[in-house]
């Protein structure tokens, strides 16, 4: 059997106090295509928040769009607002089978 890899690539890296982040802008739009400009880094909350995704793009806009959500609901705290989406991840059906992952540092 064989097993078929998709990965993505979004690295953050914090040295001496900064952050940065980076994406491959790879995306797979279709069975065969590719697209190699996708953004996969958004600042949310006022440009106050970094965040990138790994993953299913229509997942990865559905998760953005919660967070972002959640962030407003909790006035940009970053750690309320990952404990809440979380909690919603866990319980809301739908979301427990997005196939994305979302990555903010701290």
């Amino acid at each position: 059997m064989k097993t078929r890899i998709r990965s993505t690539t979004v690295l953050c890296v914090r040295r001496n106090g900064k952050v940065v982040m980076a994406g491959d802008g790879q995306v797979h739009a279709r069975p065969g295509g590719s697209k190699a400009s996708a953004k996969k880094l958004r600042r949310l909350y006022n440009d106050k928040i970094l965040a990138g995704f790994a993953g299913s793009t229509a997942d990865a806009f559905a998760l953005f769009g919660r967070f972002e959500s959640k962030l407003e609901q909790h006035n940009g705290n970053l750690a309320r607002s990952v404990v809440e989406l979380a909690k919603d991840w866990r319980t809301d059906k739908a979301l427990r089978h997005l196939e994305a992952l979302l990555l903010s540092p701290t």
